[in-house]
């Protein structure tokens, strides 16, 4: 009967992964409700822009929410540092409610553009709060599993949250879309204070913390008008134009104060130091190139596959399913990997030929490409993002002291966040404008997308580079020391 119950009773790994699943479900919900926030908005917007008006402010209630997240992630990631990672994401998430009820209430275009920067304040401190209590919770080894969970809840919103907002929208009124955020927030906080026990932080020594005020505004400002530049650049306003250049400047000037203050902070918002780190480096690196990849992917081949391919806009979406759905599979498998060996190098180097093999497919793409080779080739693509989307936050997560488990998950989350809306940018301008005008003809398109993602080809060889680059250094299983 002993021996039974000896067999039975669960080894401490197999405790930590029940209780590590356990921790997940408010971290998940509460990564899925930023996530998908972005995708839903989308279908709504047409009856939002009837009902407030304002159609030429309508890609300012996406922007406003991307620029508030970037802008103020490293503010995020340095108060989990000091404050602890739990106080942040449940402070991050009662913003994100607040932002959805203004939201649900607003009553013109302009409001609607501010609140949902509000939202956006909550969705940047979300992001790096749900990364840096797993990174609390989790000894690296085991981090590299449930990071590929993470990754899952990125492609579900991307496949999902266009369906679900044209049918909240049409069911229920475009009100709803943000209302629904509410019990969803609230039930993510009541599971968080419940089941989320971060570890106690070391005490602290010295003189007593003063913030980095100087060093966080210049950040939020540099970001601020580098996102605007981008954005804007070859749009609204052409590349050469007094306000694409005046940002430009401006984020110059800002983010060379930014380098003067942190240099001497006490407590930098972003301790440069941390760059020095060989695979800090090159973790920052890679997200920032990934980001610019994956979400010029998302935007440009469903233009492409509706013009060119004759598909619907639910089509197309669905089509995205070869590249998400491969991305969420390598990145669970690769996750098992490094669970087990401790290993990433050759994960990444994978990642980075599979993705410039795929950038450089979609570069052949025309207008008599077959729907299944448009798949395949995406397949392809997905399968490199899926070795690198999550794994480089652990890695840059294991680089550092745990007291800075906030500002490495800030960081990356920054860079990655950067790199989509340059690749964006980027992209969108080597593509002649595509999509701005409606769907193009199929030639346009064909022409379009190739042209864009030549820049994915760079972006892709870079992070090839970069990969070979990294120094592996396994990870353990007990974690940074504390």
């Amino acid at each position: 009967m002993a021996a039974t119950t000896d067999r039975a009773a669960p080894g401490p790994r197999a405790r930590l992964r029940a209780g590590v699943r356990v921790t997940l479900l408010p971290l998940l919900l509460a990564l899925l409700l930023s996530s998908l926030d972005t995708m839903v908005i989308g279908t709504a917007m047409p009856t939002i822009v009837g009902d407030l008006g304002g159609a030429g402010q309508l890609a300012w209630t996406v922007t406003a929410y991307t620029l508030a997240a970037a802008a103020t992630t490293a503010v995020w990631g340095k108060l989990g540092d000091l404050h602890g990672h739990r106080g942040v994401l449940l402070a991050a998430l009662a913003v994100f409610a607040a932002g959805s009820a203004l939201c649900a209430a607003a009553q013109d275009m302009p409001r609607l553009i501010a609140f949902r920067a509000l939202q956006g304040l909550g969705a940047g401190g979300i992001a790096v709060g749900a990364m840096s209590v797993l990174g609390a919770l989790v000894p690296p080894r085991e981090r590299a599993r449930y990071a590929g969970m993470i990754t899952s809840v990125l492609a579900v919103s991307m496949i999902g949250g266009p369906p679900v907002g044209g049918l909240v929208t049409d069911h229920l009124g475009w009100r709803w879309v943000f209302l629904i955020n509410l019990p969803l927030a609230a039930l993510a906080m009541g599971l968080a204070v419940l089941l989320i026990r971060v570890p106690a932080r070391p005490p602290r020594t010295g003189a007593p913390v003063r913030a980095d005020y100087a060093g966080a505004a210049l950040l939020a400002a540099g970001v601020t008008a580098l996102v605007l530049a981008a954005t804007w650049g070859g749009g609204e306003h052409a590349w050469g134009s007094p306000v694409i250049l005046g940002l430009a400047g401006g984020a110059a000037v800002a983010l060379v104060g930014f380098l003067a203050v942190e240099r001497r902070a006490a407590e930098p918002v972003l301790p440069l130091r941390l760059f020095r780190i060989r695979n800090f480096a090159l973790m920052s690196a890679l997200a920032f190139l990934t980001g610019f990849v994956m979400f010029g992917a998302v935007l440009y081949l469903p233009l492409y596959q509706q013009a060119a391919q004759g598909l619907s806009a639910t089509g197309s979406g669905l089509l995205l399913l070869p590249m998400l759905a491969t991305l969420l599979l390598v990145s669970q498998l690769s996750g098992r990997y490094t669970a087990r060996t401790g290993g990433y190098r050759s994960a990444q180097v994978a990642g980075g030929a599979f993705m410039l093999a795929g950038t450089l497919l979609l570069t052949r793409l025309d207008t008599g490409t077959s729907r299944l080779t448009t798949g395949v080739f995406m397949a392809v693509l997905g399968i490199g993002m899926g070795f690198l989307t999550q794994i480089v936050v652990t890695v840059a997560q294991s680089s550092v002291h745990v007291r800075e488990m906030g500002v490495a998950s800030s960081a990356v989350t920054l860079c990655r966040t950067l790199g989509s809306s340059l690749g964006v940018a980027v992209m969108g301008a080597l593509s002649g404008g595509l999509g701005e005008h409606g769907v193009p003809t199929a030639a346009a398109a064909a022409e379009g997308v190739r042209s864009a993602f030549w820049a994915a080809v760079v972006a892709a060889a870079l992070t090839l580079l970069a990969a070979l680059c990294v120094r592996e250094v396994p990870l353990g299983g007990a974690g940074p020391k504390r």
